[in-house]
């Protein structure tokens, strides 16, 4: 008899230990994973939660036993273990991971050969099936495990996205969140002109200070405590296994992630003229515009890793951004960093001698943003059907890309389904006027409360 397992998502496998997720499944996973697949070798890594290596041991065992030969490379970041597969022409790659969920939860997230995604369209839901039936023929022969460490590799290929004799001194406040983050500052730092200020550096899988979250209003203020404290020039957090970070200005003020889109297309525009730039549906008019001033094209695409990283490929984008703090590279294997966007911005004050509110002040005042607002709706569907029959007539352009995004003279908003959580988000901009951005926010709120 199949027994369902609720871990599964979308794009990646996340769940309660020991209910939905635990040694016994992380072994049928390893199995599923190397029938589905049939590599030859896997790159396998884990994050810091208390778990991680239980179930890293027991994937490792369904990997071997199904005839892998497994490449651990011990602790580390989701990035780490993309940056691996591709560096040691690996046939696939999984990193234990439950990124910024509770602390009672763990989770998978799978790569093939070349780093390429594997989610629910591209094997995600075979492997569920095979490992839910577990029934697996025998191997010829049981692979091996070996131990590689790919740390100086990885450093070595994020120093190649700067110019490292160009940039300036700078006191950087980060905040790890007591994930993995901190030791990969603790290995770069060592080729760079900061000083870090270090807080919840170290790794700990009890999160002594909150799940690693900085989307959290309450996670925010010590970062900005210590920027203040230490008149810092800028100051980055990470989610726990790294793969997003997030900004905040000298002065404190936490950036919101459209603008850091902005900012990094800026920054590859500048070195190759006339490149494509992916980005989400929600807000575009920011990154459009940059993209047309550097002689670029921006090219929109549904919200979602999977969905980023198949465009990129397809359209030879340099770079993808997501307004929820994902930024992915071509010459990252089109995968997705948390330590590439920072030493690009940081590269970017050096160059051009502002600081960080200065570069983004002008681009705030030019779009103005809500923010995006999730809300707990009954019927979605229903909502956006209102929504829509409400503002069509004034609507210039109707953009199904993702949820319903419509778009007036001089704002737009889109609103869309969440597809981890059960919510409707929305988010809202204008052209340069922050009054009339506040007041369609609150007229589309009030519509949302009555839903």
């Amino acid at each position: 008899m199949m027994n369902e397992l609720s871990c599964f998502k979308a794009y990646d496998v996340r769940g309660r230990i020991p209910d939905q997720l635990n040694a016994d499944i992380a072994y049928r996973i390893g199995r599923a994973y190397a029938e589905f697949l049939k590599p030859k070798n896997v790159v396998v890594g884990y994050d810091i939660r208390l778990t991680s290596q239980e179930l890293c041991a027991s994937l490792s065992r369904g990997l071997t036993e199904a005839g892998a030969d497994v490449i651990n490379i011990g602790q580390c970041g989701t990035e780490e273990v993309y940056f691996a597969t591709s560096y040691l022409q690996a046939d696939g790659g999984i990193i234990i991971t439950a990124s910024h969920n509770p602390a009672d939860y763990n989770g998978m997230k799978f790569v093939r050969e070349g780093s390429r995604p594997i989610s629910g369209d591209t094997g995600l839901d075979e492997i569920k099936t095979l490992a839910e039936k577990s029934v697996f023929p025998a191997a010829d022969k049981s692979g091996s495990i070996s131990f590689e460490d790919t740390k100086p590799g990885y450093i070595d290929h994020l120093l190649g996205y700067v110019d490292v004799d160009g940039l300036k001194p700078l006191n950087i406040v980060c905040n790890a969140g007591n994930g993995g983050a901190g030791s990969a500052i603790d290995a770069i730092e060592l080729f760079l002109p900061f000083n870090f200020i270090k807080l919840h550096h170290q790794a700990d899988g009890t999160f002594p200070n909150g799940v690693p979250n900085p989307l959290l209003v309450e996670n925010r203020q010590a970062t900005i405590d210590a920027i203040q404290d230490n008149n810092a020039d800028l100051g980055i957090a990470w989610d726990g296994d790294f793969d997003r970070c997030f900004f905040f200005d000298e002065n404190g003020r936490f950036i919101e992630g459209y603008y850091i889109v902005g900012l990094l297309a800026q920054s590859f525009l500048a070195g190759e003229a006339g490149a494509t730039i992916i980005h989400d549906p929600r807000l575009i008019w920011n990154t459009v515009e940059i993209a047309r001033a550097g002689g670029g094209k921006a090219v929109q695409c549904k919200t979602g890793h999977a969905f980023i990283k198949e465009r990129m490929r397809k359209e030879d984008a340099v770079y993808g951004g997501e307004m929820s703090a994902h930024h992915y590279f071509r010459d990252f294997f089109y995968c997705d960093s948390g330590m590439v966007p920072w030493l690009l911005v940081v590269e970017l004050m050096a160059k051009s001698g502002k600081t960080l509110s200065e570069l983004i002040d002008e681009r705030v005042q030019a779009y103005p943003v809500s923010g995006e607002i999730n809300r707990q709706i009954e019927n979605p569907p229903e909502l956006l059907a209102t929504i829509e029959h409400k503002y069509s007539v004034q609507a210039e352009s109707i953009d199904r890309t993702d949820g319903l995004g419509m778009t007036f003279t001089d704002w737009r908003f889109n609103l869309r389904l969440s597809n981890t959580e059960p919510v409707v988000r929305l988010n809202v901009e204008s052209r340069g006027d922050a009054a009339l951005m506040h007041e369609k926010t609150e007229e589309l709120l009030a519509l949302m409360q009555q839903a």
